[in-house]
């Protein structure tokens, strides 16, 4: 009777294991299907670039979120070492549809926004060398969004490179951060995005008024812990934006999250920006 009971327990363990296993790979063959009936099926990479002192980790909660969704089964990495040399790590196949590529910058504590969009150029060029994409689109995190930014500034008229096709901006401080520089009293006229006082650096983006893609399309995302800012970056700050871009992109669009996740450092693990970003770039 012993050995009965003893040889039961081990077939029921033995099909608990394997419904187990069974229950676990059907859930990563679902996250595995593209699903095309939601979402384009483009051969465009998306570009996703970190903020300051962090690593392309701070990205791959997004980019898995948008294999889970259904969007790619493709998602590599380029590595930027300080002196500006990409290393790809990971193949985008041909024909892959929607690739993510995680920007990762050794120098990722560089407050110079030139020597940031010199990285990101250089990925670019590396992407385009290598695989010969015609276009993109671009995703950025808090200093992600200035290395994006100045890139467009000092290469959005060169048709040689990738064109931009579409923009998503977190946490951006365009025109300053607290307690650093954003300028004191600062405000924006509600309509235009147009701040009274501009930081040296909001002063060298204006140039995206007359150079901005007008073929992009631009998704700005910034949040909001309750005191009109992420805890970082004061949401003003974050919604000139428009005034560098408006009149020139082909669309303009803005979010405001609010509570705990919306702070600073949580936006790019957040379910909600996840959706919003998702839908941007990908939805039919």
């Amino acid at each position: 009777m012993k050995n009965n009971k003893n040889r039961r327990m081990v077939i029921m363990i033995a099909i608990i294991c394997v419904l187990a296993l069974a229950g676990t790979w059907l859930v990563r063959a679902q996250a595995r299907q593209l699903n095309s009936t939601k979402y384009v099926q483009s051969t465009t990479p998306t570009l996703f670039f970190h903020g300051f002192g962090s690593s392309a980790n701070a990205e791959d909660h997004m980019a898995k979120a948008a294999q889970k969704a259904g969007v790619t089964k493709t998602i590599i990495r380029a590595n930027v070492t300080k002196q500006g040399t990409v290393n790809l790590v990971g193949t985008i196949k041909k024909g892959a549809i929607n690739p993510i590529v995680e920007v990762n910058f050794a120098d990722n504590r560089n407050p110079d926004y030139q020597v940031d969009a010199r990285y990101a150029k250089n990925v670019v060029v590396a992407l385009q060398e290598r695989y010969g994409f015609k276009e993109m689109n671009m995703v950025g995190h808090s200093m992600g969004n200035m290395a994006i930014t100045f890139y467009l500034v000092n290469n959005a008229n060169d048709k040689k490179l990738p064109q931009l096709k579409k923009q998503v901006d977190i946490a951006g401080h365009f025109d300053g951060i607290l307690g650093y520089d954003q300028p004191a009293g600062l405000s924006i006229n509600q309509k235009t995005g147009e701040p009274n006082k501009m930081t040296d650096s909001f002063k060298e983006l204006l140039k995206l008024r007359q150079v901005y893609p007008r073929q992009a399309a631009v998704l700005n995302l910034y949040g909001d812990i309750g005191n009109g800012s992420d805890g970082r970056v004061a949401n003003i700050s974050s919604e000139t934006l428009k005034y560098l871009v408006s009149g020139r992109a082909k669309s303009y669009q803005a979010h405001r999250f609010t509570g705990k996740q919306a702070q600073h450092s949580k936006l790019h693990s957040n379910a909600q920006v996840d959706r919003y970003l998702i839908d941007f770039l990908w939805r039919k």
